[in-house]
């Protein structure tokens, strides 16, 4: 039976948030601004629902109607401003944190506070760890993350003979990358533990799903829904109990050897020991971090991988083959390495188109206004507004790439040929017409982590499977929640032993 205290206790609460929009004068400085979908303050709200499912329809709408300059779409208890064009993308990429601010748009949209820690929040201690020391082993830690891409792929993609076994294909990538990112992050063991790979892939889950549920709250209500959450906290302790031992056998150590600790690991969790401060020194802050980081990692990277992996099994006869020629003769002349990754040109191609045409968001570049803020269009920007870049569109207008509807998987390797473009086409760098990475000093720290393990994965799986998807050609349809696109979650992807292959 329908509760209608509960329908009239939403209801008054929209009519609450609808009359404070009204009567707030920096929302009112907004309407000079164009919008797509209703305008009027009630009506506003169901522009606000159809953001929920029709997101990249809207903002194509605005895009193609306003392009270069600035509109706006109504979200649940803010407006939210959408830009486009490189002199505007620029303009946001170059404002200082203290007026466009990445890390408090990244809290609202996650609600850091309550799905992760505000500590998360006030000290990002971990960011730097991830740009410098991450970045800085790649090449001598890459061995470990193939090895451990190895022996995951032989574990549970085995099909035996000439046989083709049919896998989940986002559940499946998902243990791969756990696993080889967490050989790098707290090694072995702990790194092939199933509770503490399920607990990690878990608390993706929980973290977003956490975040949809607040953000359909008013801000005000947050704290009190926040606090009611169970999901994460309950992983939090799940992770803890692997991780706590480890912590603590190390500390000893730290504090045993100091310096002379000659063989200290390698790896993140060791780096977050040495750089945590004040109160962040403990198991719980320490989990918490590590948790973050794998949260960062699982989610995108597995998204991105699964995305790509559909498009190479809906047309494995135009790409397998080239891409196996390729690691082949890479591999053959400078064996298996960081820099020989960075030599297998279709591979990054291949990776980087995915991410062109079927990036995770319809926007990039999200911030928070801190301080009153005017773009060279003429919009002024009132402080807590947020603001973000049309990526999708950008991305798929012809005058930044020809046929721009077309995944061409080598799109990036041809334009690459050209003298002098050798570094701006590579699946890491970022531009104002290439933003699934963001741009700047903000762009996304991890990538070049991500992309040496992605490609290892890659190179990995064209020389030793035969691919194809079980309604053979039919891409997978991907899933859009209000921005965010999803691989289909159900789908699954064939796989069959190669014959004949090369050693690997």
């Amino acid at each position: 039976m329908l509760d209608y205290s509960l329908v009239y206790a939403v209801v008054g609460i929209a009519l609450t948030c609808a009359l404070l929009s009204v009567l707030s004068p920096d929302r009112r400085a907004l309407d000079g601004i164009p919008t797509v979908g209703p305008s009027a303050p009630l009506a506003s709200y169901i522009g606000a629902i159809r953001w929920l499912y029709d997101a990249p329809r809207m903002v194509q709408e605005g895009y193609d109607k306003y392009k270069g300059r600035a509109f706006k779409v109504a979200n649940i208890d803010r407006w939210m401003v959408i830009v486009s064009g490189p002199k505007l993308i620029d303009e946001v990429r170059r404002a200082p944190d203290d007026v466009l601010s990445f890390t408090e748009a990244t809290n609202d949209m996650l609600s850091i506070d309550y799905t992760l820690s505000p500590n998360v929040h006030h000290n990002e201690y971990h960011i730097p760890i991830v740009r410098s020391q991450l970045t800085r082993s790649l090449t001598s830690i890459f061995p470990e993350v193939r090895d451990e891409v190895i022996t995951t792929f032989d574990e549970i993609i085995a099909p035996k003979g000439d046989e083709w076994i049919a896998l989940p294909a986002l559940e499946t990538i998902m243990q791969v990358v756990c696993r080889a990112s967490n050989r790098v992050f707290v090694g072995l063991p702990v790194c092939r533990n199933k509770d503490y790979c399920e607990a990690n892939v878990r608390f993706a889950v929980d973290v977003m799903a956490s975040a949809i549920l607040l953000n359909m709250f008013p801000k005000f209500l947050r704290p009190v829904v926040g606090n009611m959450l169970t999901l994460v906290p309950r992983t939090v302790r799940r992770v803890r109990k692997h991780l706590e031992p480890l912590i603590e056998e190390r500390l000893a150590k730290m504090e045993e050897y100091g310096d002379e600790w000659t063989d200290r690991p390698n790896d993140m969790l060791q780096w977050l020991l040495k750089g945590a401060e004040g109160n962040e020194r403990t198991v719980d802050g320490w989990t918490r971090r590590m948790m973050v980081i794998n949260f960062a990692a699982i989610h995108t990277s597995s998204m991105s991988f699964t995305i790509a992996l559909f498009h190479l099994a809906a047309n494995p006869e135009a790409y397998l083959q080239p891409m196996r020629e390729e690691v082949e003769t890479v591999t053959k002349e400078e064996g298996w390495s960081k820099a020989s990754m960075q030599k297998m040109r279709k591979l990054d191609s291949f990776l980087r188109e995915s991410q062109r045409l079927t990036g995770l968001d319809a926007l990039a570049l999200n911030r928070k206004v801190m301080k009153p803020f005017m773009l060279s269009d003429g919009t002024r920007l009132p402080i807590g507004t947020h603001i973000a870049c049309a990526a999708m569109c950008t991305h798929s207008d012809n005058e930044n790439y020809v046929s721009a509807d077309v995944f061409d998987g080598f799109r990036f390797a041809n334009m690459r040929e050209e003298d002098g473009e050798s570094i701006k086409y590579q699946f890491v760098s970022t531009s104002t017409d290439y933003v699934p990475f963001g741009h700047g000093r903000h762009a996304c720290p991890g990538r070049f982590f991500a992309a040496a393990e992605l490609k290892a994965m890659l190179a990995h799986l064209v020389i030793n499977y035969d691919v194809k998807l079980e309604d053979e050609g039919v891409r997978p349809k991907d899933t859009w929640f209000s921005t965010s696109r999803s691989p289909n979650r159900t789908a699954k992807v064939m796989f069959r032993k190669r014959h004949s292959r090369h050693a690997t």
